[in-house]
């Protein structure tokens, strides 16, 4: 088995970068780019070593597709690995390389989608290619599902797969996709690798404000500009409660024992954490971001409407009380409409899988150690926790200590170590040979 699986390894190395770099020239931002020709690609790429897959389309080039990786004791629930054919948008003159370029350079992939998540889709189609080519199985059937749509929701995705045709997952217990799965260096011997066993909820707001139109040299007291300014402007200005929830609470004490401290106080903790204390601070409230503002056609004049949108995350059980706080912010002048994205998940942490997971990173990294945390953002975990699935964040990366990793998410310039996806790949072949 050790001369296997260190040629299954090789073998990964090798395409993985490749793979990375082809699926990153496939421009699939949301919504203007359609996931068909990605689609394609993974099609083909598993076709290559004899795996069918089944294509599902809820819209017209909104392509997912889900394949089937057979076992050796089918008697085992399957696990369902899963990741997302789409990207958001990228502005090139922002970037120092093409952003779907593909670029390899300086040690890295670059373009959009290297960490979110074209990294994970080349991973587990080099882990998939190379096993097959050597001739192995692993110990359970291994559902691999590559989604559409999700940075806008995954209606026309996961969405889809799991309402239309929920018998693809019949069976899977559990699953892993984004996010987590990275590492934190707390010190010699000791790394920390996050998997998200819980997410916060999510929904969309659109405020809108009507007024009195008119010139813009008179005196107007309903100014539908202002007034939706104002709102826009309380709501960016609020700061939640904090609110440590048993995850989070997780995280803290796994962080403070790996660096040799106590948790409290939480802020001197937070404070050793570096660019990573964003992220964890953006998962211990509740969070509201403007993220657009319209309204008028001319410099003199008053228009009788304006709109903003608002991106609103909450902890788990907080769901009335957040959308509440809302309305309450925006005040009796505006107008709160909002689109509900999910619930906020929390998953059991003594679950297989996980123990499965420290035991694929330790055999690559004997420091591992296996840290839960809340993740910020909407995943398709969402979809997939209607049909009973358990839903990990584990998407393995071990990351140079100097790199502020949560800042390439949607940001400029992402990209993705090659070093991290050699590792992600061996970790992958790991975790599906033994689990």
């Amino acid at each position: 088995m050790a001369n296997e699986t260190s040629a299954v390894k090789s073998d990964e190395s090798v395409e993985v970068v490749r793979l990375c770099s082809d699926l990153i020239r496939i421009n699939t931002s949301n919504p203007t780019h359609p996931e068909r020709p990605a689609a394609d690609y993974v099609t083909e790429a598993l076709a290559d070593v004899g795996l069918d897959s089944r294509r599902f389309e809820a819209s017209k080039g909104r392509t997912s597709v889900v394949a089937k990786l057979p076992g050796r004791d089918s008697s085992l629930p399957p696990l369902l690995v899963h990741a997302h054919l789409d990207v958001v948008p990228a502005a090139e003159e922002e970037w120092a390389e093409d952003p779907f370029g593909g670029a390899i350079k300086d040690g890295y992939v670059w373009g959009r989608g290297a960490v979110d998540m074209k990294d994970m889709v080349a991973t587990m189609l080099a882990t998939v290619r190379a096993m097959r080519r050597a001739g192995l199985q692993p110990r359970r059937d291994i559902i691999l599902a590559f989604f559409a749509d999700e940075e806008a929701g995954g209606r026309f995705g996961a969405g889809h797969v799991v309402t239309e045709h929920p018998e693809v997952f019949a069976g899977c217990r559990e699953a892993i996709g984004e996010v987590g799965g990275f590492s934190y260096r707390a010190g010699p011997g000791r790394t920390c690798y996050l998997v998200s066993s819980a997410e916060k909820g999510a929904f969309w707001a659109r405020l809108s404000s009507s007024g009195q139109a008119g010139h813009g040299s008179m005196i107007n007291d309903r100014n539908a500009v202002s007034w939706l300014c104002r709102a826009v402007a309380r709501i960016a200005d609020h700061r939640f409660d904090e609110d440590v929830t048993p995850t989070m609470g997780a995280f803290l004490a796994s962080v403070a024992g790996a660096l040799g401290r106590d948790v409290e106080p939480v802020d001197t903790l937070l404070e050793q954490l570096g660019p990573l204390s964003r992220m964890v601070q953006a998962g211990m409230r509740d969070t509201a971001n403007p993220t657009s503002l319209s309204g008028g056609y001319k410099v003199n004049v008053v228009p009788s409407h304006a709109e903003a949108s608002v991106d609103g995350r909450f902890l788990p059980g907080h769901d009335e009380g957040f959308i509440k706080a809302i309305r309450e912010l925006a005040g009796p002048k505006v107008d709160v409409e909002t689109v509900y994205l999910g619930a906020a998940l929390e998953f059991p942490w003594d679950a297989p899988v996980i123990t499965a997971i420290g035991d694929a990173l330790r055999l690559e990294d004997p420091s591992a150690i296996v840290v839960p945390f809340l993740g910020t953002a909407f995943t398709d975990a969402k979809w997939l926790a209607k049909l009973g699935i358990r839903c990990y964040g584990f998407c393995p990366l071990q990351l140079p200590d100097d790199l502020d990793f949560t800042a390439l998410f949607h940001g400029v310039d992402e990209r993705v170590p090659i070093s991290a996806l050699e590792f992600s790949v061996a970790v992958l072949n790991n975790l599906l040979r033994d689990y």
